[in-house]
């Protein structure tokens, strides 16, 4: 009998375990998908040009809260785990409901998921949101471009909006990003590497999104998101550790299988780290890992005019999902403002609207920080009105975007960046040629 399947997701690794999976098989039929963790991605629909011709209406996306209900009434076999950045504590709470149900529970499957490029692959991954990854992909497409290579960069999906027009999404311009309809989450990964001129894919078919990818490619660099898996079989898979959260590489799904897989651990943000916490991280990833080498890197912030900041009541705007789904309690805002002498950081809660206080509802342990969520015009509409009504003297924006190019904002301002220097020797330039000669 063809056994009746469930995904659970959040808009992007659900979406790539059925293309991969479950598409064009005959021995199980996937009834539906869950969607969490980002607003807006529920009551959708899989549609039928995504999900082949076994699915001629496509594949019903409902709420998580109701996956209890949708294995009893279409009587599901097996409920498949497909979203990543959470505990594993995380993950045993969602199996005992699945099965509580009648399901059985899975997680989804790693190798199954990783299609084979015709180019070399180098995979960016990291055992929690918020360790670094975006710099050091930056780092890695300036050392291949240094070999000559042409780099071609695919990011992990963020499909937020219509599912058949992401299908496939190439971004070589800034342009490009209004005409895609990106989110701020979007925009804050696409971006950097627009503006050191490298082309990105991102979407939703991720076979489709390869195959175009390696017209223009010599090497693919997957830029990995929310701590998950690559989904193309690396060449060289660099995983990225945070000393700053001992522990957390352990602790976190899929974040553990980077850690477990790496050929690559790279050790960021070395100049702020304790040297205590560098070390149980050492021992942690020894276990998990006895043959990766270790690399060691910072990410030292830089404002591009600290006398915004200098002596000034500020509010501090962080990465969104650094400060959610990765459970941070600063970012590179925060360090910014202890840099370059701010008088006081401003807790922005008491001027929240919207959505933006609904977030900090459904993530009271952000604190005094402001994530720069930005889900779609709703979401960014709120976002500035909280920045705007915000009793301070200015604004640093610690986001990876430039903040103020999507939304206005009416106060003093400064931005901060930061980008991946070696740490060690070899560092992570050295490995990346090693690896490609």
């Amino acid at each position: 009998m063809t056994r009746k399947v469930l995904i659970m997701g959040a808009a992007g690794k659900d979406f790539h375990v059925f293309n991969t999976v479950y598409r064009g098989k005959n021995e199980a039929r996937v009834i539906a998908f869950t969607a969490t963790q980002i607003p807006h991605i529920d009551d959708r629909q899989y549609p039928a040009d995504l999900a082949g011709p076994d699915y001629p209406d496509g594949v019903p996306i409902h709420r998580e809260e109701d996956l209890p209900a949708l294995v009893k009434e279409h009587g599901i076999d097996e409920v498949v785990f497909a979203y990543s950045d959470v505990s594993y504590d995380y993950v045993q709470e969602k199996r005992k409901i699945a099965e509580a149900a009648g399901a059985k529970f899975s997680e989804a499957p790693v190798d199954e998921c990783m299609l084979e490029s015709s180019k070399p692959v180098v995979a960016v991954c990291a055992v929690r949101t918020g360790c670094g990854k975006s710099q050091t992909t930056r780092k890695v497409a300036q050392v291949l471009k240094s070999m000559g290579k042409q780099v071609v960069a695919i990011r992990h999906p963020m499909p937020y909006g219509n599912l058949s027009a992401q299908k496939v999404q190439r971004f070589g311009a800034i342009e490009d990003l209004k005409k895609h309809d990106c989110t701020i989450e979007e925009m804050e990964e696409y971006e950097p590497h627009i503006r050191m001129g490298t082309i990105i894919y991102a979407g939703v078919d991720y076979e489709a999104i390869l195959r175009e990818a390696e017209k223009e490619a010599d090497v693919i660099l997957w830029d990995g998101g929310n701590n998950d898996i690559p989904f193309y079989k690396p060449d060289l898979w660099i995983t990225l550790v945070d000393p700053h959260r001992p522990g957390h590489e352990l602790e976190f799904y899929p974040g553990r299988v980077n850690a477990e897989r790496a050929h690559v651990i790279l050790f960021n943000k070395m100049g702020t780290a304790d040297k205590d916490n560098v070390k149980i991280v050492e021992q942690n990833v020894r276990q998990l890992n006895p043959t990766a080498q270790l690399v060691y890197a910072n990410s030292p912030v830089t404002a591009a005019d600290p006398s915004v900041i200098e002596g000034k009541r500020v509010l501090v705007v962080e990465d969104g999902p650094t400060l959610t789904h990765g459970g941070m309690k600063y970012g590179a805002g925060i360090i910014a403002a202890r840099k370059y002498g701010a008088k006081e950081i401003i807790d922005p809660r008491p001027f929240v609207v919207g959505e933006i206080a609904e977030t900090f509802q459904k993530y009271p342990e952000i604190g005094t920080l402001l994530p720069a969520m930005g889900y779609g015009d709703k979401q960014m509409k709120d976002l500035e009105a909280t920045i705007n009504g915000a009793d301070c003297d200015a604004v640093i924006v610690g986001t990876p975007i430039d903040l103020a190019r999507v939304i206005e904002i009416r106060k003093p301002h400064t931005r901060v960046t930061y980008e991946l220097e070696d740490w060690s020797d070899p560092g992570i330039g050295r490995v990346v040629q090693d690896a490609l000669l």
